[in-house]
């Protein structure tokens, strides 16, 4: 029984990793970060910011995923950040859910 669960948590944790090492290549293949870096303001707010601001938001990623998708106007300054209609719902979903992880 301790060797299926070790087995379990083993496999579990390499999926996690996986996930987390992908979001960064998933962002800039996105060309998110040409305007986004996780600690640092840029064109657009960091991602630590972002995150902080919409913590604990009941539809927190559902409201990401939509900016992401959509773009933005006055939420963070005068710059607008265009659609990105080239990124599937799936990579939105992920990106939000990896910038939820920078609070």
């Amino acid at each position: 029984m301790k060797i299926a669960w070790l087995g379990l948590f083993a496999a579990s944790a390499l999926l996690t990793a996986g996930a987390a090492q992908a979001n960064p290549e998933l962002a800039a293949k996105n060309n998110c970060v040409a305007c986004h870096q996780p600690d640092a303001k840029l064109v657009g707010p960091s991602l630590k910011e972002i995150a902080t601001k919409y913590a604990g938001q009941d539809d927190e990623i559902d409201y990401l995923v939509s900016k992401i998708k959509g773009g933005s106007t006055g939420v963070w300054g005068q710059i607008p950040m265009p659609p990105n209609v080239n990124v599937s719902d799936d990579d939105a979903k992920a990106l939000a859910e990896w910038i939820t992880t920078f609070k």
